[in-house]
């Protein structure tokens, strides 16, 4: 073979190796759109995709109300009114917040018990709750201003319906030696507070992360101007009352 077809040989082996690769890369985004394809039907095929719902708005979804909220308007509400003989349902005390508050009296010594705090009233609530600090210097118990010494959280709308749901019929009836809450731990202003002395009577608490049984209180504020109104709204819609 003579130098001349060497290279004509060369020249048609480059031509056919540079078609080999334009069609290879004519080939290449086909396969991506088909995997593309395949993708978009593999999460259209997986389900709905996760909401993630505004604050206060319920877990299951923002059109279907809590449980509670709406017993409170279809019982509550027409048997207060009854009681009362009052002309018109604005006159019912409503729900405005609920307050869960607990004092870590160890957190002067070791603050880093508060996270273990926080994390539970997180658990029970859904909502990230807050450190409370010290508003003055008390040497006796070794306290200097501005020192985080608890934890709070206010929960209103429809977590605060579910958190009194979730009060009402699983952890009271979990408490040993259950004998009722008082009827007497009214403001005078409508607010209601009651006292939690195991955070283990909630069922979302972790027993096993548990470091220590603390307790804490739960104020439940309403719309009424008299104890005897709030004492009828939140008999109505099933608070123990001892009697």
């Amino acid at each position: 073979m003579g130098p001349t077809k060497m290279k004509t040989k060369m020249k048609e082996d480059k031509k056919d190796n540079a078609k080999k690769q334009t069609e290879e890369t004519k080939a290449k985004p086909e396969v991506k759109k088909t995997h593309s394809a395949k993708g978009k039907a593999a999460k259209a095929d997986s389900g709905p995709t996760i909401k993630i719902e505004a604050p206060g708005a319920t877990r299951i979804s923002s059109s279907k109300p809590a449980r509670l909220l709406t017993h409170y308007r279809e019982k509550v509400i027409p048997m207060v009114m009854k009681e009362f003989e009052f002309t018109n349902t604005m006159q019912v005390p409503r729900f405005t917040k609920v307050v869960l508050n607990c004092a870590v009296n160890d957190a002067v010594a070791n603050p880093k018990v508060l996270d273990n705090a926080l994390e539970e009233f997180m658990s029970i609530t859904g909502q990230k709750a807050v450190l409370t600090r010290a508003k003055k210097s008390i040497a006796t118990f070794k306290v200097r201003k501005g020192l985080p010494v608890g934890v709070t959280v206010t929960l209103r709308r429809a977590r605060m319906y579910e958190i009194l749901d979730r009060m009402l019929n699983v952890a009271l009836p979990r408490v040993r030696d259950f004998k009722g809450l008082s009827p007497k731990s009214f403001d005078g202003r409508g607010s209601y507070s009651l006292g939690i002395r195991e955070q283990i009577i909630f069922p979302e608490v972790n027993y096993d992360r548990v470091d220590k049984i603390r307790g804490f209180t739960v104020t439940i504020g309403t719309t009424a101007r008299k104890s005897e109104h709030a004492r009828a709204v939140l008999a109505a819609l099933g608070m123990p009352f001892r009697k």
